[in-house]
């Protein structure tokens, strides 16, 4: 009998997955929905996400895992863990930045680590393009003067400079979010700029934008919108000096941290009335009640909201499962996390 037709391929084991989050996370990000869809070749072993690395029942996932799914609030990843999940090849995180989750020495052992951070990128750059069309129309100024009882207003007269057409809009900040902020806004009749130290000209050409030192980026910019990374060599960037040389009229954006920025300069200038913000992110995250930010009729806050929430959050899960099902197939991943980018993480 002739067998070599018949003869066919053995088939792949099955890739082990196990969530590692607080349970209400999972609930948020991985549904039973979601489960019940996982791809071809990916196995859940169980359906209670780890939440802490130590108990006999995670310890029995961890020696049979291939892959975790992570998130926020996700134990840290670290050698013990790593000790006790031999079969351990990728981690994929459903969310921005790993570094809280995952240690350095994951990399040293091997472990592929993904970040959703792109597919979070989108919503922050999408309320921040939102944002910048909204203040450019001084949206919240005139809001703000109806809901005070100002009746019979003339918005030319108040703001003669209103409108979208030709405005200078500064972004700090090529990173993933800044870079979709520039793509969203090639559409409109604007002056796109950027302001980044690791940029060249010809890389923000192909953005659609021109390259700018940072203090003349603020200086001339009709809104200025800051995508820069949290780090040590960040902390405070938008200083005294930059707060006071914001053009008068302008706006300022941060979606970014509260800490890149002189919040007290910021106040100061806020207090003078011939600037506006737009803060979804303060530090700390929430202020105190007596900070000038919630009173000052020209800051409009909003409760860190730019991120991915509600049905955003869809779109982080899905990356994740996505990167996980390349891993099992031997595929490339499209959104590993190399060292270098975790040193630049915030």
């Amino acid at each position: 009998m002739n067998t070599s037709s018949s003869a066919l391929p053995s088939p792949q084991p099955p890739y082990r997955v196990a969530l590692a989050m607080p349970e209400a996370t999972a609930g948020q990000f991985f549904p039973d929905a979601v489960l019940r869809g996982l791809p071809l070749g990916l196995e859940l072993i169980t359906d209670a996400p780890l939440t802490d690395f130590s108990t006999p029942e995670a310890r029995a996932v961890l020696s049979e895992v291939d892959a975790l799914f992570t998130c926020w609030g996700t134990p840290l990843i670290d050698t013990s863990v790593l000790d006790l999940a031999p079969r351990l090849k990728s981690v994929h995180h459903a969310a921005g930045t790993v570094k809280p989750y995952v240690a350095r020495v994951c990399w040293e052992r091997g472990i592929r680590v993904t970040s959703a951070a792109d597919a979070n990128a989108v919503p922050v750059a999408e309320y921040t393009v939102a944002m910048i069309l909204l203040a450019n129309k001084n949206v919240f100024q005139l809001s703000g003067l109806l809901h005070r009882g100002r009746t019979g207003l003339d918005p030319l007269t108040l703001f003669p400079r209103m409108g979208n057409h030709r405005k200078r809009i500064g972004v700090i900040g090529a990173s993933r979010i800044g870079r979709h902020v520039l793509e969203l806004l090639k559409p409109y009749s604007l002056e796109l700029c950027v302001a980044d130290p690791y940029l060249s000209a010809e890389e923000a050409a192909t953005l659609g934008a021109t390259l700018l030192p940072l203090d003349e980026l603020v200086a001339s910019s009709d809104v200025v919108t800051l995508h820069a990374p949290s780090l040590p060599a960040t902390a405070g960037m938008i200083s005294r000096e930059l707060i006071d040389a914001l053009k008068p009229g302008s706006t300022f954006i941060n979606t970014a941290r509260g800490e890149l920025v002189d919040q007290d300069a910021l106040a100061s200038r806020l207090a003078k009335g011939d600037v506006y913000a737009i803060l979804d992110v303060t530090t700390p995250w929430v202020l105190p009640e007596d900070s000038p930010f919630y009173t000052l009729p020209n800051v409009l806050l909003t409760p860190h909201i730019a991120g991915s929430l509600g049905t955003e959050l869809e779109r982080l899960a899905a990356s994740a499962i996505a990167e996980a099902a390349h891993a099992a197939n031997g595929e490339p991943l499209h959104h590993e996390v190399t060292l270098a980018e975790l040193d630049r993480m915030a």
